[in-house]
């Protein structure tokens, strides 16, 4: 297959306080996009302590000492539409703006940057604190099969390690929580030094930094974080199940994997999209066109700054077990290993590949456009220009790498078994299961 050249034009500059300014003009729409990114996540909390990256995400829409009222007015009045999140790695904020509002949207994210903690009141924070528990009702503990995750990252990583919790945090931590400790983790983390800013679209590069130094020179550094350090293994299949208020059981099994960008990665990334993603892969042709003993079967390789996972997830069809899928997934595994993809495989996942990264970089804002990917190669690599590179990664892969990987990374007996079945019916668990405790 030729490959296509993928790269962008940019220019990166740190500011005396640190902050990293990346800067790309293109001129096709008269738009800019504003993305800023902090080196934040839920990795960065500690047992007992968590959920305020994203607690945060939801009070830097509150107001600053400059502008104490909504964000989203003023950015919206003026034409922009405007986001952010959090993850376990990074927490980022965008706008997308005509360019005529850039100095409004400058303004406005370095304000909250330097000034957020005048403005954060013992109101705003309850507010905010009941809107993230609230979230979690309706996202986990509300949803079929949402406390998943939950039950997944706790059985894989220790409970010291910062992946063992989701981003939404504990609800225990939530209620505990009091307004001085979340002004401490603010000043830690939400500072030019810890920070990366993108601006893409329609600029004039040397404009755009003056307005970037106006806006944000004058702001303090704040203290060097130290990365993360954290290791994780799995020595047997462990076995859990719990109850929900679903209709069908349904399957988990994940391994532990490594990290972003690491080696072995791609591979495992094609790998689970070769056996699980799209109906001509393996798993689905079996499970759910062939044998008709599910109704769904997807797969993931999770990739996060220190660590990964891969997630194998299956739903039963009526009459069918979880014992039957566990069969059938862990014997396509290995005919994988055991026997090369065929050329025709590792083409459609190449391709695949190469689609969703070109996808990404169709727009210049938002979650994945090209402000969005410049900010994360430079926050976890150190590097904006990865482009290529990253392409290349998937073009690397090769039938016996993947193989490799799977063999190795994947083996039936270090992994995380999970079932989830009707309230009422734990024989239908995968045998051998432990209850699990979920909240």
């Amino acid at each position: 297959m030729r490959r296509i050249p993928v790269t962008l034009s940019f220019t990166k500059h740190t500011l005396a306080n640190g902050l990293d300014v990346l800067l790309h003009e293109d001129h096709t729409c008269p738009i800019v996009a504003v993305n800023l990114w902090y080196h934040v996540g839920s990795k960065n909390e500690r047992p007992g302590h968590t959920g305020f990256a994203h607690l945060f995400e939801h009070l830097m829409f509150e107001g600053s000492q400059h502008h104490d009222r909504g964000y989203f007015q003023p950015l919206q009045g003026a034409g922009a539409t405007l986001n952010g999140s959090t993850n376990a790695d990074r927490t980022n904020y965008w706008e997308v703006v005509p360019s005529n509002a850039l100095e409004l949207a400058l303004w406005m994210e370095s304000d909250r940057m330097g000034y957020l903690l005048p403005a954060l009141t013992e109101a705003k924070f309850s507010n905010q604190r009941d809107v993230v528990l609230n979230e979690r009702r309706q996202n986990y503990e509300n949803r079929p099969y949402g406390l998943a995750p939950m039950a997944l990252l706790s059985a894989l990583f220790p409970p010291d390690h910062p992946y063992h919790w989701t981003t939404i945090g504990e609800v225990a931590d939530l209620h505990a929580v009091r307004l001085d400790e979340v002004q401490a983790f603010f000043r830690r983390y939400y500072h030019p030094a810890n920070a990366s800013l993108a601006l893409a679209g329609d600029i004039d590069s040397d404009e755009a930094l003056a307005m970037a130094r106006a806006y944000f020179d004058e702001l303090e550094p704040g203290d060097r974080v130290d990365p993360v350090d954290a290791s994780a293994s799995l020595s047997s299949d462990t076995r859990i199940f719990f109850e929900d208020r679903v209709e069908l059981p349904r399957l988990y099994l994940a391994w532990l994997t490594p990290a972003m960008f690491a080696e072995g990665d791609a591979d495992l990334d094609l790998g689970t999209d070769l056996l699980a993603n799209g109906k001509t892969s393996r798993l689905y042709r079996r499970l759910v066109f062939d044998e008709r003993i599910a109704t769904d079967v997807s797969a993931a390789q999770n990739s996060r700054e220190i660590a990964g996972y891969t997630q194998i997830t299956a739903t039963a069809a009526p009459g069918h077990t979880l014992d039957e899928l566990e069969h059938a997934i862990l014997e396509e595994m290995a005919r994988l290993v055991a026997e090369s993809p065929t050329d025709d495989e590792m083409e459609r996942g190449r391709v695949q590949a190469e689609s969703q990264f070109v996808f990404r970089l169709q727009t210049v804002g938002g979650f994945g456009g090209k402000s969005d990917q410049l900010n994360a190669y430079n926050m976890f690599l150190g590097d904006p220009a990865y482009f290529d590179r990253d392409l290349a990664r998937y073009q690397d892969v090769t039938h016996v790498s993947l193989q490799q990987a799977i063999a190795r990374y994947l083996a039936p007996s270090r992994r995380v078994t999970l079932s989830i079945v009707p309230h009422g019916r734990v024989s239908l668990a995968a045998a051998d299961s432990e209850r699990a405790v979920v909240s």
